[in-house]
């Protein structure tokens, strides 16, 4: 055995001063971690510019050149030099590093830039233009160039002068999506900027692979346009507008109905004072306001700007500033919690319309061909003595009728179902499968899952009633003693007030221990060490703690669930629209206890479209 460990020198180590150009290369380590970091730098900087327009071309998945192009300010020829300089830069003066208005304010990301790849910058500010390239990090003099406006940056061979970085980038295809992405990001974020992505691998123009035109009208206008053109028409109609404030922070966006909610977390955007984040707290507020309406395994789609003073939020914690601090976490997540479920409280009964669409897709036939005659479509009146002309005697059909397949015609009274037919859920005719209600609206008809209905009706009056009566608690004939260390104790403690209106009394026990004396009666027998301890875990993970109301709610569910209709169960006229102006007065009754939908709606024009009536 060695007498000295193999990584301990018996010579004295040197000091020594890095070059620039070793400096540089480390910092592009962390800032520029990609092809699609240098995007996100480029693009940022183009907006602080000013820029109306920007266009971003790349080849190879960013790894043999990316090109951004801007109508902005443009940069002095005098100036270029010093703003390939480390920490040199125009967007702030140093005095207040909490003082940030603009995207970019470190002075990092073109010198890095230039350190690790070939970096060519052609600006016009007032005057002429100007060039200077800089390449692993040696920099050629300024000299003069032709350009109208504005600035155009291109970067070729990216990590050429680092090449051990190469091996860990992905396939143009994915560095590629990855580029899109941080575009797309972007674009929500300004959408009166219009942005333009071209793929130039193989030469020429291209092929463009995004594109949007500056959007015009106010902030919720143009924004709401800048979505459905991202993230496409379905997620546009089926959002809510989102705008809050409380102590300082302003919550706006756009917030899918949870009928509209994704298998991934792969449509939430979160942007804070403009800029793009992925911060566990914002996307555990989002998750938080969704938990009552999504199963685990769905997730909500939203765009959610967080607006607020600079000197309440720190964004200097992370190279890429993709991280953010609070002052005032617990603020800024109760903003987004409660705004979220405000908005989905006040959407009422209202489900997504994909659901409809999604319906008459699995209902439209096979095409068939040209249609080749249309018959004109009678009037009312035709219609009606059609109907009485043809209608057969009670019975005189002979149908059979099987369990599987059982129709329940409702003969309302003439006056209630005109007045119920202008109603939003309509007037119920029928019962199909001893589950299904069939109502008729003034526009079209509704089908209900009777028995998902209910459930949500009854869930959510048992949440009523444990709001308005609070949670019941159960005290331990034996307090439960959970040993934690002193600063999980006095994490759990400051809390106690939150987790006793939840149903949990917990208070100290000496050292890191603590004594749970009551659990909420609802949940039965609980281990009382496990909750604490998953407790824990949410509030070292999330900064807060929803673990027990989720508990709580998970056996209300169940509670509701059991109480409901059952599938099976043939219904009375009166019942079923009671049913349907319940729902119509029940806040998020458009859905499960789950997330599913518990009615589609279908449009006269839907069917007239299915059947070729138009």
């Amino acid at each position: 055995m060695p007498d000295t460990a193999p990584n301990i020198s018996t010579h004295r180590p040197v000091i020594r001063q890095l070059d620039d150009a070793a400096i540089n290369r480390i910092a592009a380590g962390e800032v520029v971690e990609r092809p699609a970091s240098a995007v996100k730098e480029l693009v940022e900087n183009a907006i602080d510019a000013g820029a109306t327009r920007i266009e971003v071309a790349y080849a190879d998945g960013g790894k043999t050149l990316i090109r951004v192009s801007d109508d902005g300010c443009g940069i002095e020829g005098a100036d270029l030099p010093l703003a390939l300089s480390r920490h040199a830069t125009s967007k702030i003066d140093g005095s207040d590093l909490l003082d940030i208005h603009t995207f970019g304010f470190r002075g990092e990301a073109l010198p890095s830039l230039g350190a690790v790849g070939r970096l060519t910058i052609t600006s016009r500010a007032e005057g002429d233009a100007a060039q200077l390239r800089v390449a692993g990090g040696e920099m050629d003099p300024v000299k003069p160039a032709a350009l109208s406006r504005g600035t155009v940056v291109e970067l070729r061979d990216l990590f050429y002068a680092t090449p051990a970085r190469l091996k860990f980038l992905r396939t143009d295809r994915a560095e590629a999506q990855a580029i899109t992405d941080v575009v797309k990001r972007l674009a929500m974020a300004e959408p009166h900027i219009g942005f333009t992505l071209r793929d130039v691998s193989g030469g020429g123009e291209g092929r463009v692979t995004f594109q949007c035109p500056p959007e015009n009208g106010d902030l919720f206008d143009a924004l709401h346009a800048r979505l459905s053109t991202i993230l496409g028409r379905d997620f546009a109609e089926n959002a809510l507008p989102i705008d809050a404030l409380r102590e300082g922070f302003r919550l706006t966006g756009y917030a899918a109905l949870p009928t509209y909610s994704r298998g991934a977390a792969v449509a939430q955007f979160l942007f804070v004072n403009g800029r793009p984040v992925r911060d566990k707290l914002l996307y555990g507020a989002l998750r938080g306001a969704y938990a009552d309406f999504l199963s685990r395994d769905r997730h909500p789609a939203a765009a959610l700007f967080v607006t607020c003073d600079p000197k309440l939020v720190d964004v200097n914690v992370h190279p890429a500033k993709s991280e953010v601090r609070f002052r005032e976490p617990g603020l800024v997540r109760g903003l987004i919690v409660s705004s979220l479920r405000h908005a989905l409280a006040e959407a009422g009964h209202r489900a997504s319309s994909t659901v409809a669409d999604a319906t008459l897709g699995a209902m439209r036939p096979e095409p068939t061909g040209p249609r080749v005659y249309q018959m004109d479509r009678p009037s009312s009146a035709q219609i009606q003595h059609s109907y009485q002309s043809q209608a057969p005697a009670q019975g005189a059909m002979g149908f059979s009728e099987t369990p599987s397949a059982r129709f329940d015609p409702i003969e309302p009274e003439r006056d209630d179902a005109r007045v119920a037919e202008h109603l939003p859920l309509g007037a119920a005719r029928a019962q199909v499968h001893e589950n299904y209600i069939i109502a008729q609206t003034e526009t079209g008809m509704v089908i209900v899952d009777g028995h998902a209905a209910h459930e949500r009706l009854n869930y959510e009056k048992l949440k009523r009633q444990m709001a308005e009566n609070g949670v019941a608690r159960q005290a331990l004939l034996i307090p439960e003693i959970v040993d934690l260390s002193e600063s999980d104790a006095q994490t759990l403690l400051a809390m106690s007030d939150q987790l006793a209106a939840m149903g949990l009394v917990i208070e100290a026990f000496g050292g890191g221990a603590i004594a749970v004396r009551e659990t909420p009666a609802i949940l039965g027998t609980v281990n009382a060490e496990a909750m604490i301890r998953d407790v824990l875990d949410e509030v070292a993970d999330l900064g807060t703690t929803q673990h027990v109301q989720e508990k709580i709610e998970a056996v209300l569910s169940r509670v509701a669930c059991h109480g409901s209709i059952r599938s099976g169960r043939r219904m009375r006229a009166e019942e079923m629209n009671a049913l349907l102006r319940e729902m119509e007065a029940t806040p998020h009754s458009g859905q499960c206890n789950h997330g599913r939908p518990t009615y589609v709606e279908l449009k006269l024009s839907d069917f007239e479209r299915l059947f070729g009536r138009t």
